[in-house]
């Protein structure tokens, strides 16, 4: 039971506060193999848009080759955020779609992938009833790696609990992703708080746990189907299964 010294408990929001459910989306065929993509939902605007031009296949493996770049650039020291929509204007520009329909059909693209993204998330009502109980006591804040700023700040007002957090922060708003310091030194200053002060919860042992400890908060690490901490990853302060038992936890 960890003592009452957070002034704020900060969490993640995928796979810590809302779930997403890959079987809500299409089935497709993709290099030999049934894959789930919002890929097929596309197809239909695409085709309006570029007719005789448009190839399926094409289409497929370039924005496969953007995403795989885009994973690369991500992974980088310095932990960039390249956007939804800056994905499908890479991919079109691949493709040699006109500059002239390119940006609009990004927009489209970006807006029909991430309704369905939406529609898939859910925050389970038993997280809802713990953050609820948190926050009795404590300040609450979410950082979260998100590629589309209008769409993360949409699934927060879908849990139905986003007026309890002071501050929230989706990396698309930022440029900049977990566990670059700058997104959690940006939380920082929009809550006046010192890190020592700050509990974060999060599911992933490099942006979540070393990235909260690299400036100094406390660590709360939810530690999912017995998988083991990573070498070079610092001791979290708290481990949980499920962001539900984090009122206990803190002895709430």
């Amino acid at each position: 039971m960890a003592e009452h010294r957070y002034k704020a408990v900060v969490i993640d929001l995928f796979d810590t506060l809302v779930t997403w459910n890959p079987e809500g989306l299409p089935l497709m065929q993709f290099r030999g193999r049934e894959i789930r993509s919002t890929t097929p939902l596309l197809y239909s605007t695409l085709e309006t848009a570029l007719g005789k031009d448009f190839d399926r296949e094409k289409f497929s493996e370039a924005h496969a080759s953007v995403y795989s770049d885009i994973f690369s650039e991500r992974a980088r020291a310095d932990a960039l955020e390249i956007t939804c929509l800056e994905r499908f204007a890479r991919t079109l520009k691949i493709l040699n779609v006109d500059e002239s329909i390119a940006a609009p059909l990004a927009e489209d693209l970006r807006r029909i992938h991430m309704a369905r993204v939406r529609e898939v998330t859910k925050a389970p009502p038993a997280r809802i009833d713990a953050m609820k109980k948190i926050a009795n006591s404590h300040r609450l804040g979410l950082i979260s790696n998100f590629d589309d700023s209008e769409t993360g700040h949409q699934i927060m007002r879908d849990t139905g609990i986003r007026e309890l957090f002071t501050s929230v922060i989706i990396s698309a708003d930022t440029g900049y992703r977990k566990p670059n310091p700058l997104i959690f030194k940006k939380l920082l200053d929009a809550m006046r708080l010192e890190p020592a002060d700050i509990l974060f919860v999060g599911d992933t042992p490099l942006d979540d746990v070393l990235g909260s400890k690299g400036v100094g908060m406390h660590s709360a690490w939810i530690r999912t189907r017995n998988r083991e901490l990573p070498d070079k990853i610092p001791a979290p302060d708290i481990i949980i299964q499920d962001l539900a038992e984090l009122p206990a936890a803190l002895g709430l």
